[in-house]
């Protein structure tokens, strides 16, 4: 993954995740006095200023300026932004894995991504719409023995009911979450593997 893409936790003011940035957004941020990084090692924070004078340690991702080494943030605090903003989910094929963890919503079985198959509750031949609340991961076992019927009908019964998620920042456009991001989001709130 490019450097200036990689993805940046970004914490309202009172360090509660509001959103997940790109290296190259959470610099500018930065640059203009919006934000501060937070070391995720000691929670200090550091201006633009502070944070070009630190030299990145050899086992740190760094950038290359023009005449200096940068280290690349990871976590961002927004400096006035206190709100929560209620955003809601896209719906797409991505986020409804992230909500079902990539798990079959009849069986329960977590056979990998290519397994599984989306499947409308109520069959669209009955009406059934392409929504949060109609549509679950099914492993291709249980979609075909479902096949065109209802849940009741075909004797099935869901392990959850479909719902539409809340934002949280596994839903963000990145599909990698780093490890420094554990002292701010619990893991709870998380839905996607961790990587380095």
């Amino acid at each position: 993954m490019n450097t200036l893409q990689r993805p940046v936790l970004v914490l309202n003011r009172n360090w509660q995740p509001v959103h997940v940035a790109t290296v190259a957004r959470a610099l500018v941020l930065l640059w203009k006095e919006a934000a501060r990084v937070v070391d995720a090692a000691d929670y200090q924070t550091f201006t633009w200023d502070d944070w070009s004078q630190l030299r990145p340690r050899d086992d740190e991702r760094c950038m290359n300026g023009v005449n200096v080494r940068f280290r690349v943030p990871e976590v961002i605090t927004l400096n006035d932004f206190d709100r929560l903003p209620r955003r809601t989910v896209a719906f797409s094929r991505r986020n409804i894995y992230k909500r079902d963890h990539f798990q079959c919503q009849y069986c329960g079985v977590t056979p990998g991504s290519e397994e599984l198959t989306i499947d409308h509750v109520i069959p669209r031949a009955h009406g059934g719409v392409s929504s949060w609340t109609n549509c679950v991961l099914a492993c291709v076992d249980c979609n075909s023995r479902k096949a065109d019927r209802t849940p009741q009908q075909a004797r099935m019964n869901l392990k959850r009911v479909p719902v539409s998620p809340e934002w949280r920042p596994a839903y963000g456009d990145h599909r990698v979450r780093l490890e420094s991001w554990s002292k701010f989001v619990s893991e709870a709130y998380w839905n996607v593997p961790l990587k380095s």
